[in-house]
């Protein structure tokens, strides 16, 4: 740490790991010893041979457990993470329109992916302000209903369930996914991207799908329209069930992918895992509500995020400057995603725990109570 920072935190009081950032995550330093000690055995070696394949199918298979999937459920991958998900739904999901749930960056980035779409009508949007989320509205000209599990840059959490019309229900759920109870009853398609929950890399996307889901992949693929090989979810659906992926993938991220579903699996599965996530929820909202000085950015508590809390600070307190001190002593990645408001954001994850996020507390009031004159 720099000699000239002006607020030096002791260091009993500081976490074990200061990584609280909201994506990408803290990786765990035994999945990273594990990844090195495969060694030759599997980084630098073809995706399309026993190894990777392996490692692809460990990946499916623990997803499968993870979440209960039902029979006749795939777990679909593909390269490009969520970004290029979106751009996939475009060409090979949506038949004519979309409806889509707009309430924060991320979930405004699919719209933007579906109104740029020549083959695609104009998409219906429902907007609320931040700190907040819409519901869906049934309609009949609406083929592929968009919702958003979390909003990762505002730290709003919605309930995933399945609208209630013939539209294929499609979530969005990159910072929930593996930290978050759904049900896959209620949703067609379920896509993430490893960097959160996970604690890999990102640049490969996951996504569930429902039967009803396939069917609308495979009739999209064969009515004609012209879809780029590389965003071809046709493709992607059949490399993954034969435990590859389209070309070559980062084979890192796999490995770091299956070991951290593994490690979720053999704690308990999503009740172990959601449930560590709530407990720091609690611990810090629940802090930020008795603080003086602070409180949760979102208002209404069952929207609150359990995956990544927003906390805001009342004047003369800044964010730029706590989530400076906080960076010199080691406490990283707590910056906001929008930077118009005063709050920092903080990262819950599974990887977390509740040592760490009491540490980071303990920062907070000393960072605060040595902040103000």
């Amino acid at each position: 740490m720099p000699e000239d920072t002006p607020i030096r935190i002791p260091r009993h009081l500081l976490p074990a790991d200061g990584r609280f950032g909201c994506g990408p995550t803290r990786v765990r330093q035994g999945t990273l010893d594990r990844l090195a000690e495969s060694g030759r055995s599997y980084m630098g070696t073809s995706h399309r041979r026993p190894t990777v394949r392996h490692m692809v199918g460990r990946v499916r298979s623990g997803l499968t457990d993870l979440f209960g999937l039902p029979d006749g459920y795939e777990v679909v991958l593909g390269n490009g993470g969520a970004s290029a998900f979106w751009d996939a739904a475009a060409f090979g999901l949506i038949e004519r329109a979309s409806q889509h749930l707009k309430f924060g960056a991320f979930s405004s980035k699919f719209v933007g992916v579906v109104t740029g779409a020549p083959h695609l009508e104009a998409p219906e949007v429902i907007e609320s302000p931040l700190g907040t989320h819409p519901l869906p509205s049934p309609s009949d000209r609406i083929d592929l209903y968009a919702l958003v599990h979390n909003e990762t840059s505002t730290g709003v959490t919605m309930p995933v369930r399945r609208v209630e019309a013939d539209g294929l229900t499609v979530v969005d759920a990159t910072s929930a996914a593996g930290a978050v109870p759904v049900d896959p009853g209620q949703f067609d398609v379920y896509f993430f991207s490893p960097q959160k929950a996970f604690g890999a890399d990102g640049g490969l996307y996951v996504a569930l799908c429902s039967p009803r889901a396939l069917e609308r992949i495979e009739r999209i693929a064969g009515s004609g329209r012209w879809i780029p090989p590389f965003l071809s979810l046709s493709s992607a659906v059949s490399k993954s069930v034969n435990d590859q992926t389209y070309n070559t993938p980062a084979l890192a991220t796999i490995f770091m992918l299956a070991d951290t579903v593994d490690w979720m699996n053999a704690k308990g599965g999503m009740a172990w895992s959601s449930e560590r996530c709530a407990d720091n929820a609690a611990l810090l909202y629940g802090w930020a509500e008795q603080h003086p000085m602070a409180q949760p950015f979102v208002a209404e508590p069952s929207m609150r995020s359990p995956v990544g809390g927003t906390i805001d600070f009342h004047r003369p307190l800044a964010w730029a400057e706590l989530a400076a001190t906080l960076r010199a002593n080691g406490i990283v990645d707590t910056e906001p995603y929008h930077k118009d408001g005063n709050h920092l954001r903080i990262g819950l994850w599974p990887s977390i725990p509740r040592s760490d996020m009491e540490a980071l507390i303990a920062c907070l009031d000393y960072v605060i109570e040595a902040s103000l004159p």
